[in-house]
């Protein structure tokens, strides 16, 4: 069972997290809703609130949704489900249904989906939203590397309203 706990009370290794375990960043569509892996972002405290702050690319399916949605979620399932991350990771949600194919269990808080496999999880309402700027990579060897394309991820902040989890 999740439990409501305070952010700054966490000892959970958010580094750890996002590089080895992948998070599931999900967004409701009206009907349902759609996880999509991330490795990317991070947390701490910005206009003295608790935040966390992802990364989307706008080609992802998940872009519309959260460009829509008010609120969001950061799910981090258990290591041993790490094959549900991994395949929301190489599917989109335009052409299968991720939590279906994966088996799982949808719930919600502040309308923002999460599910109740996770071991800890990000109630988010979004407060900023910016694309990156080309011009202001300091570091041009990142541009290069990252975004062939010119792909620019949309960041995402977003105020931590509730941190659930696993007792």
């Amino acid at each position: 069972m999740l439990r409501n706990v305070d952010p700054k009370a966490l000892d959970a290794n958010l580094f750890s997290l996002l590089a080895d375990r992948w998070g599931l960043l999900t967004a409701a569509d009206g009907e349902g809703c759609n996880p999509m892996t991330v490795s990317w972002g991070g947390a701490g405290i910005l206009w003295s609130k608790p935040v966390v702050t992802v990364y989307v690319r706008p080609q992802r399916y998940t872009h519309g949704l959260m460009e829509k949605e008010e609120y969001f979620s950061l799910s981090f399932l258990p290591e041993e489900r790490h094959d549900a991350a991994a395949f929301c990771g190489a599917k989109s949600g335009r052409d299968v249904d991720k939590v279906k194919e994966c088996g799982l269990t949808v719930m919600k808080d502040r309308e923002a989906p999460y599910f109740a496999e996770a071991e800890l999880v990000f109630v988010c309402r979004k407060l900023y939203a910016q694309d990156f700027d080309p011009v202001c990579f300091v570091d041009r060897e990142l541009e290069g590397k990252n975004y062939p394309t010119k792909d620019y991820h949309r960041m995402y902040i977003g105020e931590i309203v509730a941190a659930l989890q696993r007792e």
